[in-house]
């Protein structure tokens, strides 16, 4: 057995363990219950959030087929955040009332309003072997909850329903009656599964739990396949159209139709649903029929890897929001690659009901489409975008007079500071949202971020359209930091807020813009009880090209002036950017209420440390210039700037500071030690090391290896093995799903790193995936963190050389 001093490289059984008991007492904080806000703003539901879920929970069998991970128990998602328990509060007096009905250790989620608001549907997933997902309805008036027996859910692409305009019916995905047993995993093949390509490009970027054969083929389509239902809340069933795999079903604002998406053969073992063939059909609500087929489209497996690229032929079919029943869709006029020379990369066309003439072109746009903000036939609000060089675009249009298209904001999508804010929505009665504008279609009203040299600062703006003129009705103000939610009266401007501080955990109030008067509705506590206040101080520096730079520090709650320079850990995570001052904006607010995550470094406050948490990483490229070219050395330069700031500061000691990242915060602490000196120790968590595994693209990379094999190798640490001398730690999750960062990433890492004669621990954490979720890995994890950074940074031991 090997002990963490240990040298030989042995594996390792070793019980659970849990950190120091400051870390752990942070860790088990009671959650903030989370709020749905009724869009009249009369009601408010409080969702009590589930503790971390157990190993064992977390151990319960899981399917992982074509992208998605499913629990065959309960024929949905096999990892949700449930909530436990709910309740209602009247806004006016903020009386609470008690759910009647709801069984005990309700497992809740997917929770919606009725159009209304008269009403909160709900899914409950029961905790039995032969669990499954449930539908509930709860009466506001009453607060009484029910059952719509008859029905179980189908929630394998997520939410199973959606409410129809009359308050009283609703569109599910139901589990096919009758479909016998699931076909067997473990079945003797027939003979071997194949993939071909004809000389067609078919690239893919790498992605996880992908179909691998006929078997999951089959296992997909049995779990996948659902029967559309109308429930009326009295509790009459009607089938609608045939089973398929309906990957969405959604009503029309009329409640006559429903827009039904339907993905089919042929599958692909390279994609993930997404790409998978989709049937685009409209429902009659009454009858069932097929009404119209809006396209059959085929294997996505020939888009080029570009973020600019996209599907030959409509895509992006949806209801426009204002009207009673018209279809929206987008079509590429490029054939889908940016690297085609055209005028307009994109037309949006509609169609209203019977959906039986010609579709009529909405807008030609020179960028590609990305989404409308419907309002009504005097203005929508539409997005466009360029990933290469960061254009973002916001067109006016009126529907009802053609063409009308005009441009209301352009700017970089990374220029945060003028960000103008997104277009407010609000529900209209068939439970859509439109946007909220005045009587004239004139005035419309923003919500931002409020990004500013000191800051975000968000605040809601009233804008008019046609002259651009913009009137500021409220701005966040110091030392709190407040998000708008909801507009509830725009002539007396009421809204409803988040607010928070650094000492205040963020809570829910009425506020008037006009007088300033601020009404608390909830009194959420200090988690952290006698753990105290996390304060933090957001610091700027800039690293050796001139960039701006901010972190957020973190010092021990009994540090004072003078104490000295302290242990130091770093955590970052790169952003690529293609202009310098973008990237040197201020992002975040120095006055938000800290709340530890399982994945933050503010842990290490309580053992003595200094935290520079958020520390800026801008990869830039200005130009024709890619980030990446140069991106060991922007990485170390940021790094370095940070720490001479702390030294500056006379907080940091510079002899002891560790980095540490997860996902491509990984990738970016093991260059950091491939690459410098700077650091005592690093932690890894889920990263990806070796880029040649992820050759058609990641993160904000477009170039596949074969257009920049240099860069793809340079930046692969994996590569660099034998120059790192630092002890790193390495954790990964067993059943790591997101794209490029597969455990093997980590397992042909350590093995490079131990062949090389590394300081190297890696550790596998058992069932979990990209995020950390049961509360025995996650105790564990933070042992072995802390023990690491206590071996290596705050009392340093010698590292012994490779013999």
């Amino acid at each position: 057995m090997l002990w963490l001093g240990g040298w030989a490289a042995q594996a390792q059984e070793l019980p659970y363990q849990t950190p120091p008991k400051a870390i752990a007492d942070l860790v088990e904080a009671p959650q903030t219950p989370r709020v749905s806000l009724s869009s009249d703003g009369k009601w408010m539901v409080l969702l009590i959030m589930q503790d971390m879920p157990s190993i064992a929970d977390l151990s319960q069998p899981e399917l992982r087929l074509a992208g998605m991970r499913l629990n065959p128990r309960t024929n949905g998602p096999s990892r949700v955040s449930f909530a436990t328990g709910m309740m209602l509060r009247r806004v006016e007096d903020g009386k609470d009332l008690a759910v009647l009905g709801m069984p005990q250790k309700a497992r809740i989620s997917d929770v919606s309003w009725s159009p209304d608001n008269s009403k909160v549907a709900l899914t409950l997933t029961t905790g039995a072997a032969e669990g499954k997902i449930e539908l509930w309805v709860i009466d506001v008036n009453t607060v009484q909850a029910k059952r719509l027996a008859g029905v179980t859910l189908n929630g394998t692409f997520g939410k199973p329903y959606e409410w129809l305009p009359d308050n009283e019916t609703i569109i599910a995905r139901g589990l096919v009656a009758g479909r016998g047993a699931a076909p067997s995993a473990t079945a003797v093949p027939v003979g071997p599964a194949i993939q071909e390509n004809a000389g067609r490009k078919a690239g893919a970027r790498t992605y996880q739990d992908l179909l691998k054969n006929p078997a999951d083929e089959r296992l997909f389509e049995y779990y996948a396949t659902s029967q559309l239902v109308k429930i009326t809340l009295a509790g009459k069933l009607q089938p609608l159209g045939q089973p398929g795999i309906i990957q969405s079903a959604k009503p029309s604002p009329n409640g006559k139709y429903v827009l039904v998406k339907t993905r089919h053969r042929p599958y692909s073992y390279t994609l993930p649903v997404s790409s998978f063939p989709v049937k685009v059909d409209v429902v009659d609500v009454t009858t069932g029929d097929l009404v119209k087929n809006v396209a059959d489209l085929p294997l996505a497996d020939n888009v080029p890897t570009s973020f600019d690229a996209a599907p030959t032929g409509p895509r992006a079919h949806d209801w426009r929001a204002d009207v009673p029943a018209t279809l929206y869709w987008a079509e590429a006029q490029d054939g889908g690659d940016p690297k085609t020379e055209a005028a307009i990369r994109d037309k949006v066309f509609t169609l209203p009901a019977p959906f039986t003439g010609k579709a009529e072109e909405l807008a030609a746009l020179p960028l590609r489409f990305n989404d409308i903000t419907w309002g009504n036939n005097n203005i929508a609000l539409i997005d466009a975008y360029r990933w290469a060089d960061r254009k973002e675009v916001t067109y006016t249009v009126s529907p009802g007079a053609l063409p009308s298209l005009a441009v209301l904001f352009d700017r970089s999508s990374q220029d945060k500071y003028r960000n103008p804010g997104t277009p407010y929505t609000k529900r209209n009665p068939q439970g859509h949202y439109v946007l909220a504008t005045d009587a004239k279609s004139q005035l419309i009203y923003l919500v931002g971020a409020g990004a500013s040299p000191e800051g975000d600062r968000p605040f809601v703006d009233e804008l008019d359209v046609k002259t651009k003129a913009s009137t500021r009705w409220w701005r966040s103000e110091a030392p709190f930091y407040e998000v708008p939610l909801a507009i509830l009266d725009f002539d007396k401007r009421r809204m409803l807020t988040r607010r928070e501080s650094v000492d205040q955990n963020p809570n829910y109030y009425l506020r008037d813009a006009r007088s300033g008067k601020l009404t608390a509705l909830t009194k959420f506590p200090n988690p952290y009880g006698a753990t105290g206040v996390l304060k933090k101080q957001v610091i700027r520096y800039k690293r050796a090209d001139g960039v701006e730079l901010t972190a957020n520090l973190y010092l021990p709650p009994t540090y004072k002036a003078g104490d000295g320079p302290l242990p130091t850990l770093m955590e970052a995570y790169p952003v690529e950017f293609k202009d310098k001052s973008n990237a040197g904006q201020v992002s975040g607010s120095p006055f938000t209420f800290t709340r530890v995550g399982y994945g933050s470094p503010v842990f290490w406050v309580t053992q003595g440390y200094a935290v520079l948490q958020g520390a800026s990483i801008p990869i830039v490229g200005e130009g024709d210039k890619q980030p990446n070219d140069t991106y060991t050395e922007q990485l170390v330069s940021s790094a370095k700037a940070a720490i001479d700031e702390g030294k500056r500061m006379g907080v940091v000691d510079p002899s002891r500071v560790a980095v540490m990242g997860h996902s491509y915060g990984a990738f970016m602490t093991a260059n950091l030690l491939a690459h410098s000196n700077l650091f005592k120790a690093g932690i890894a968590r889920s990263g990806a090391y070796n880029r040649t595994l992820t050759p058609f693209g990641f993160q904000g990379e477009e170039r596949t290896y074969w257009e920049a094999p240099e860069v793809y190798n340079a930046m692969s640490p994996f590569n660099y093995a034998d120059k790192i001398k630092t002890p790193i730690l390495l954790i990964h999750g067993e059943l790591d799903n997101n794209s490029g960062t597969f455990p093997i990433q980590t397992e042909r890492f350590y093995n490079a790193l131990k062949g090389h004669g590394a300081t190297v621990r890696y550790v596998v954490l058992p069932a979990e995936s990209h995020g950390y979720a049961a509360r025995e890995n996650i105790m564990h994890m933070l042992w072995e963190m802390n023990t690491w950074l206590d071996k290596y940074v705050k009392t340093p031991q010698p590292v012994q050389a490779a013999n």
